[in-house]
């Protein structure tokens, strides 16, 4: 296993935006990529304005807005806080909050830690600030989203003592000087059981208007980080993530927010037809066209499932990453794969817009961050992707 790959691919959330939106573009317009590439960053729709940033961009943040596509990408105002991969991205009324992450404190810093920051762009006056709260528990790589625009809702995230005590031991240990040290300190931490990792369990909200954190219950599955995330009003769709490093879930699974039996199983992800079983993906594209959820890209470990349930917990030791290129459809509660994408991508950023799922960036195989934007739509038989 490469570790500094790994440590360099930390997981970004799906933000998908609002269903309603009042504005329109041209079905056959041509979207604008990026001018910089975007992998592991956050993405957040206020009205007709998209915006990306953070990740691979570092404190760079970007907007494009879907009324005037004819001026591009605009930069903003840079993010305050130090640069950081897999954070999550709500937004209350005309205000973004960024939360968790995994970054260094400081250029100083021997090594990341899991950030438990609060910050608020405010989409009107371009501006950054700092909330005065923490969150009470590590969200890189958790999935939020608002379901009242009042309150912003997590799943899932990165145990932090956990987390911070692994990257600072892999980075002060010298993997030359000592190896066999080096490598216990890695299978270790890979072989632990997926309940060992103590990833976040409970569904949290955090309401920016009081600056009030609140449990709502614990889930019954076991959490992901890394998943995709699909809003309709005020439920969420969450769909596949890892349950531990290197080995995803086909899991689905609806969250109805205020209801007193929230969750709802849904069917997993369909086995892909060039695969023997389906791994589950981190970091996918997700959104909703046409009244069918469509699924992306994302990325796995081939072999890791099978491994795992053969014990080996370290389960993605020695398999090379993939970057796939399977799409499915999800309508009516049933699964199907769609036609696949050009390329493999992941963990990039995705918007739900009136024509479908609009995909930015990502992580292409070759670990590069792409600067291409895409539009997925479902026209009842297939998907089509539009650059």
């Amino acid at each position: 296993m490469n570790m500094n790959c790994y440590l360099k691919t930390l997981y970004p959330v799906l933000l998908t935006a609002p269903l309603l939106a009042a504005f329109s573009v041209s079905a056959d317009q041509t979207w604008p990529d990026l001018p910089q590439g975007v992998k592991n960053g956050v993405g957040a729709q206020v009205d007709s304005k998209i915006y990306v940033g953070l990740g691979s961009l570092g404190q760079d943040f970007y907007m494009l807005d879907l009324d005037n596509l004819e001026k591009g990408w605009q930069k903003q105002a840079q993010f305050t806080g130090p640069a950081r991969d897999g954070a999550t991205a709500s937004v209350i009324g005309e205000d973004i909050y960024i939360f968790g992450g995994s970054g260094k404190a400081d250029a100083k810093a021997k090594s990341p830690v899991i950030f438990d920051t609060v910050y608020r762009f405010d989409s009107q006056n371009n501006s950054w600030s700092k909330m005065q709260t923490t969150a009470p528990v590590g969200l890189l790589g958790a999935a939020s989203y608002s379901p009242d625009n009042q309150q912003i809702v997590f799943f899932g995230g990165y145990n932090k003592p956990l987390f911070d005590k692994y990257l600072s031991d892999i980075l002060t240990t010298d993997q030359k000087a000592q190896p066999e040290k080096w490598q216990k300190i890695v299978d270790d931490y890979m072989g632990l059981k997926p309940v060992d990792y103590q990833w976040n369990r409970q569904v949290l909200s955090f309401n920016p208007n009081t600056n009030q954190w609140q449990d709502l219950g614990s889930s019954p599955y076991l959490p992901n980080c890394g998943a995709a995330l699909v809003t309709d009003k005020q439920n969420a769709l969450l769909i596949s993530g890892e349950i531990k490093p290197g080995l995803r879930t086909a899991e689905v699974k609806t969250y109805q927010f205020g209801q007193a039996q929230p969750w709802i199983s849904e069917h997993p992800l369909p086995t892909p037809e060039s695969q023997p079983l389906q791994e589950g993906v981190a970091g996918a594209f997700a959104g909703m066209s046409n009244g069918a959820v469509l699924v992306a890209g994302g990325a796995n470990f081939h072999g890791a499932k099978q491994a795992f349930d053969q014990g080996n917990m370290f389960a993605h030791n020695g398999l090379a990453k993939a970057f796939n290129t399977e799409t499915y459809v999800f309508k009516d509660g049933a699964w199907k794969q769609g036609n696949d994408l050009a390329e493999g991508v992941a963990y990039g950023l995705s918007f739900t817009v009136p024509q479908g799922v609009l995909m930015v960036g990502g992580e292409k195989t070759d670990k590069s961050a792409s600067t291409k934007v895409a539009m997925l739509t479902w026209n009842g038989t297939q998907i089509e992707q539009q650059d």
